[in-house]
């Protein structure tokens, strides 16, 4: 007998704990308070074994990600410019998440009664509260690096680590190697431990869905139904918006680019491995894009390396629908300083795992807004459905960027003469 995937073992774990939540409500409400009172610290043990292992693991992989990216852009021209369209297009979607997510939640209808039960079952040590400019300019850098990181700051954690990590750029290469090793081993140490909690993940995730839904009814699936709605609705605008990039930056036909990346876009939602889809993505770039091989050999394995567009939308998504459930209200501060950290987080969580990817990066984006991180939980049981359009849009945004950067580097010019381009309409 085969047992079931780690990823349908938590979504097993949610369809029994809103099965078991609703039933005891319905039938024997007594004995659902009893089970909340049960299943309420269990969750919370779940979710404080994965909070702990946030800020050593963002720490490192800021540093690691600074590394990976200045070693990158020293080793040429074309390195460069594809780093610099990497970064303009990743804050460019954290803008766009940061805009419209709260447009399209606050358009969507609020359950006080919603609001009430996460208030009262998934409780949290406070309420966002937007800071004045002046405040949040002076809390950007910390005074006290280690206390920051003990109250859980991360934005000024990250942007220590930002210091840090150009700082280890002067340093001698042997005495840089071994900060990088010990970084590297902070990181794998930092996962395991993920895996490990992870692995009790259908446990809490059903703990935390029975308290909720034996409170909040079948509210609480309605509302999980609109975060995977409006994630995938999310992951389609961008790419959506790449198309409309390749015709301003790149000089070419959103049609003609539409055709050339199918073959590509069909195997990242087969496979939903950006990876798995970079041959797919080689072939289209060069022969049916007409890119040059200087260009696409190498701005390719740095976008499956370095570049997801969907990864910031993704943790910007996933805590405005936490300040939504939690009827809290984001200020314009607030959530610039929330995309400013996904941008930076993304590009160094790209190799993580699915699921520890998402604990250990929306984790902190969630919690620097202010935010609670209880309801996490439940999303992390649903964030697997959007899946093949997150990955479908990464493997768009990866040929964007390499027709972005193609265009801009005629140096790297070749004389092919097979390849057609994506010749303006």
């Amino acid at each position: 007998m085969r047992w079931p995937g780690a990823t349908a073992r938590v979504l097993l774990g949610l369809l029994a704990g809103a099965v078991v939540g609703l039933a005891l409500a319905h039938w024997n409400p007594a004995a659902a308070e009893r089970a909340v009172a049960i299943a309420q610290p269990i969750g919370r043990l779940w979710l404080s074994g994965l909070q702990m292992t946030v800020v050593p693991l963002v720490l490192a992989l800021v540093i690691l990600g600074v590394a990976t990216a200045s070693d990158a852009a020293a080793s040429g021209r074309v390195a460069r410019r594809a780093m610099i369209v990497f970064i303009a297009l990743l804050s460019l979607f954290a803008a766009y998440a940061a805009t419209v997510a709260p447009l399209v939640l606050s358009a969507m209808p609020h359950s006080p009664e919603l609001t009430a039960t996460l208030r009262g079952t998934l409780p949290s040590a406070g309420e966002a509260a937007a800071p004045g400019i002046a405040a949040w300019v002076g809390g950007i850098i910390p005074s006290n690096a280690i206390m920051a990181a003990a109250q859980g700051a991360m934005l000024p954690v990250v942007v220590f680590a930002l210091f840090f990590g150009f700082a280890l750029t002067r340093v001698q290469a042997e005495r840089r190697a071994q900060v990088i090793g010990l970084c590297h081993g902070i990181a794998d140490t930092m996962i395991v431990i993920v895996r490990w909690m992870l692995l009790a993940a259908p446990i809490g995730v059903f703990a935390l869905v029975l308290a909720v839904c034996a409170q909040a009814g079948i509210g609480v699936i309605g509302a999980l139904a609109g975060y995977i709605v409006l994630q995938c609705g999310m992951y389609l605008g961008a790419t959506l918006i790449c198309y409309a990039l390749v015709a301003l930056l790149a000089g070419g036909s959103p049609l003609a680019f539409a055709k050339a990346i199918l073959p590509a876009q069909v195997v990242a939602a087969s496979t939903q491995s950006s990876l798995a889809s970079l041959p797919a993505m080689l072939e289209s770039a060069r022969f049916r894009l007409g890119h040059p091989r200087a260009v696409a050999a190498l701005v390719l394995p740095m976008a499956v390396t370095l570049f997801r567009i969907t990864s910031p939308i993704q943790y910007i998504v996933a805590a405005c629908f936490v300040a939504w459930a939690y009827g809290i209200e984001l200020g314009a501060v607030t959530l610039a300083a929330g995309a400013a950290l996904a941008v930076v987080i993304s590009l160094g969580s790209i190799g993580l795992p699915g699921q520890v990817s998402f604990m250990a990066t929306v984790m902190p984006v969630t919690q620097s807004m202010g935010l609670p991180i209880e309801p996490l939980g439940l999303l992390l049981a649903v964030d697997t459905i959007p899946d093949v359009f997150a990955t479908t849009g990464n493997v768009t945004g990866d040929l964007t960027a390499t027709s972005i950067v193609a265009r801009h580097s005629p140096d790297a010019q070749d004389s092919d003469e097979d390849a057609p381009g994506i010749a303006a309409d």
